[in-house]
């Protein structure tokens, strides 16, 4: 155990575990390549003065569905509604305000973002969701959340090379899925038509399906700093509708 984690190991390589993953909303083939424009400035504010009461750039709308006890929030900024570039920071919230901890480059899905996400669009959804599941194929990096480490889990081989180790690590985010099981549990407690399987994975340098990917730095970071205990959200979306 790891900050009251629970690990769990599985072991299956079944070629069904590897179909059903295709049923989720991460991964797919058709590569578009698309750049950054650099990483925020992370350093913590360096007095309590200084640290913003809100989450800069998260408008009323969202700001209001972060949970009250969430003291870690991971921020997703998309660059646009149809662009698949973003950048992801990590906020932790202090008794006098919220520190910027760390940001890194990263992409969303293909055509960018949407509202009302479905099985197949290639957006990724805008919203606030927990984040209480991880998993990988390699072995638990330290991870404070739950970890599930699988082989089933890895991305299938006739995806181009490039995206075989987008599943290395992941961590579940909690949209239409059940909370407290694996990453690739295939239960979608409000419809397959909903979508499904969004995680934050490894970068393999062009937009998702519907997942967040970010490098193999990143995600080990994100993986052994998570803490259940301090109820780690994801706000996710393009700029003009977080801020709304």
């Amino acid at each position: 155990m790891r900050g009251g984690g629970v690990r769990r190991i599985a072991v299956a390589t079944t070629a069904l575990g590897a179909l059903l993953l295709l049923l989720g909303g991460c991964g797919g083939a058709d590569p578009v390549h698309t750049g950054h424009k650099g990483i925020p400035d992370t350093r913590a504010a360096d007095k309590p003065a200084d640290r913003p009461t809100r989450i800069p750039g998260v408008g009323n709308r969202i700001q209001h569905r972060i949970p009250a006890d969430s003291r870690q929030v991971l921020v997703v900024y998309g660059a646009g509604r149809n662009s698949a570039d973003a950048t992801v920071v990590l906020y932790a919230k202090r008794d006098s305000g919220w520190d910027r901890v760390r940001g890194w480059p990263a992409h969303n899905g293909k055509k960018g973002w949407t509202t009302d996400h479905h099985e197949g669009d290639r957006r990724s959804p805008v919203g606030v969701f927990t984040l209480s599941d991880a998993g990988g194929v390699l072995p638990d990096p330290g991870a404070r959340l739950p970890y599930t480490r699988s082989a089933a889990i890895a991305a299938p081989r006739w995806w181009p090379r490039s995206y075989w180790h987008d599943f290395d690590y992941v961590i579940a985010i909690d949209y239409n899925r059940v909370e407290g099981t694996a990453p690739d549990n295939q239960t979608r407690p409000e419809g397959y038509a909903k979508g499904g399987g969004i995680w934050l994975h490894m970068d393999h340098g062009s937009g998702t399906s519907a997942c967040v990917s970010v490098s193999k730095e990143a995600m080990r970071y994100l993986l052994r700093t998570l803490d259940p205990d301090r109820h780690p959200v994801v706000v996710m979306g393009d700029r003009p509708d977080l801020s709304a």
